[in-house]
């Protein structure tokens, strides 16, 4: 633990910084590789094909965060207070991981033939599951080892490794494939993100300690593991159901132009993204006196956040007609999905850093009860609006519940920092 007591170092010299630079330098690049393979794979394939990835992708995602229960999460609130137990939560991760993905394949295959429509293979269902919730969610614990020891620079690296794998493979792709479709690049995918968080995972057994498993201390922590999981399944739904529904309700055309426009949100959101990556492990240890000790690291965040998704929404706003001309004609729709969708980054910039500083105070379980009312809110905003609007419906659906999360979020915060200053007076 740090000397409360020692003077304060310069700003450019203060480790957080470099910390922040490395993964604001990683996310650049990934952002250049995103960029390369989204613009290559939404060529090759076409809006239809590229719908029908996107709203199997989208549906796994829904119950990624179980193939783990938390188990990241906890690895790194319990290694920063406690290096000696890295080992026993590293295994049992990795275990959670194995069992709970094999047994969400199953039930998704199963699952995925009565919601999904009939164009949505369940070979790409398949492909997109392992992807996500085998490769995935290995590269998901590698970054959170990585974080839990301040190993940024590592965390850096290899969330890095995915995207250059993948952005050769998609080359390659059109390069060998005349006409790829979306089972293809889903085959891909599995291929690159796969190899990916195999070689993480020796990486970090190597690096960190070979992992062991501890079922007894793991059992009493499953509980609170459910809470983180069930939490970010909640802020997958809101975040991705509605290019399932759309894909359900709409057509795959509508699909594929909302889901382009969609990721160059997401793209736009990545320098934030850095930031809460490197304060994530912060918020565990401030908020351990309370909500006013995560607050102190919430309040820190919040101009940049604010001040970044306002002007990337405008930046948003004002270059979106450049769409067609970077990802071809044929998305010429996107232009106004992405007008609409420009508020976006600041919504969720905010919401970040209130939701990060509930779960440092130990407030997941009242995180994730308003979570999993937004996701709610937001699947019955969509069964309304999407047939009668297609993406339009979407796009007020989204915009309607990331604002609302934003407030209740804050609200919530308030509330319980009235609490403990009273209490404490």
């Amino acid at each position: 633990m740090s000397d409360p007591h020692a003077p304060k170092l310069p700003f450019w010299k203060r480790p957080e910084l470099r910390q922040t630079l490395w993964m604001m330098s990683s996310h650049g690049l990934r952002l250049v590789l995103q960029g390369v393979y989204f613009i290559t794979v939404t060529q090759a394939l076409g809006p239809k094909e590229y719908g029908a990835f996107v709203g199997a992708a989208a549906f796994v995602d829904i119950v990624a965060p179980f193939s783990t229960l938390g188990a990241g999460n906890l690895l790194v609130k319990n290694v920063a207070r406690d290096r000696s137990t890295f080992s026993t939560y590293w295994g049992n991760g990795l275990w959670l991981m194995i069992v709970s993905a094999s047994l969400l394949i199953i039930g998704l295959e199963i699952v995925g033939a009565w919601i999904l429509p009939k164009t949505i293979s369940p070979w790409l269902l398949l492909f997109a599951a392992m992807t996500n919730l085998l490769g995935g969610r290995a590269l998901d614990l590698t970054a959170n080892a990585y974080q839990s020891v301040q190993k940024i620079q590592r965390t850096a690296q290899f969330t890095l490794l995915p995207h250059i794998i993948r952005a050769v493979a998609a080359l390659m792709m059109v390069k060998l494939i005349a006409q790829p479709t979306a089972i293809d690049w889903a085959l891909v995918s599995l291929l690159s993100i796969g190899s990916a968080g195999l070689i993480a995972i020796l990486c970090v057994s190597y690096e960190l300690g070979k992992p062991q498993l501890a079922l007894k201390r793991l059992k009493g922590e499953v509980q609170e593991g459910s809470y983180f999981a069930v939490g970010y399944s909640a802020q997958t739904v809101y975040n991705d159901i509605d290019k399932t529904m759309l894909a359900r309700l709409s057509t795959l055309e509508a699909t594929g132009m909302y889901a382009a426009a969609y990721r160059l949100i997401d793209m736009a959101f990545v320098p934030l993204k850095s930031i809460l990556t490197v304060a994530y492990a912060k918020f565990f240890k401030q908020g351990a006196t309370g909500i006013r000790g995560s607050v102190k690291v919430a309040k820190g965040l919040f101009p940049i956040m604010a001040g970044y998704g306002f002007i990337a929404g405008v930046g948003l706003l004002f270059c979106s007609p450049i769409v067609p001309w970077i990802l071809g004609e044929k998305y010429a729709a996107s232009v106004q999905v992405l007008q609409w969708l420009a508020p976006l980054v600041f919504l969720k910039g905010l919401h970040y850093i209130a939701a990060d500083a509930l779960s440092g105070a130990d407030l997941q379980f009242q995180r994730s009860v308003v979570q999993i009312s937004i996701a709610v809110l937001n699947v019955l905003l969509n069964l309304w609006l999407i047939p009668r609007f297609s993406w339009h419906g979407a796009v007020i659906s989204t915009l309607i519940s990331d604002g609302l999360l934003m407030l209740i979020l804050w609200s919530l915060i308030a509330w319980r920092y009235r609490q403990e200053r009273l209490a404490a007076a």
